[in-house]
Parts: C-alpha cells; structure tokens; sequence
C-alpha cells in the first residue's frame, strides 16, 4: 500500500520568522495593509510504501525527528490523507 502524508513544519512560537516578516513587508508595499501578520512554514508530501496508515505515520515520524525538522526551532504535524494499494 502507498500512503500519502502531509507534513507541515513550522516555527516554535518565541523564534524569529525572517521570511514571515519580509512576505508581510512586500504585502503593505504594494498596498496590501490589511496583513498584519505572516507566519512562514514548509509542507512536505511523502508517500510511503507500508502496510497500514499507522505504519506510514511512524515512519513520516522518524523522516520529521531525522531530517525534516530541528528540534530546537521547529514543530510540526503528520497526517496521513490516503492510502491505496499499490
């Protein structure tokens, strides 16, 4: 079975979003102002080949705590969208 999994990675709150701030900038420079705030963050699709939804959930897990995120800065969320046979 293929499983397709949203992961969302965003920054703790407390930490300094640079990109956030510089998209908000932009928006009120041309004339956007009603913005008055912007919080940047990184979607990844995964899709895994498991034998269950909870299966492809641990191991979108692990990819997050190895690779997909820092610890210190980042959180995020997992959700598994669907899963067919493959």
């Amino acid at each position: 079975m293929i499983c397709k999994v949203r992961v969302e990675v965003r920054l703790k709150p407390g930490f300094h979003d640079p990109e956030g701030m510089t998209v908000k900038s932009c928006l009120q420079d041309l004339g956007i102002k009603s913005v008055v705030n912007v919080e940047s963050g990184r979607i990844y699709y995964l899709y895994i080949d498991c034998s269950a939804p909870e299966e492809a959930r641990k191991i979108a897990e692990i990819a997050c705590e190895k690779l997909l995120t820092n610890p210190v800065k980042d959180t995020y969320t997992i959700d598994v969208l669907e899963c067919r046979e493959s």
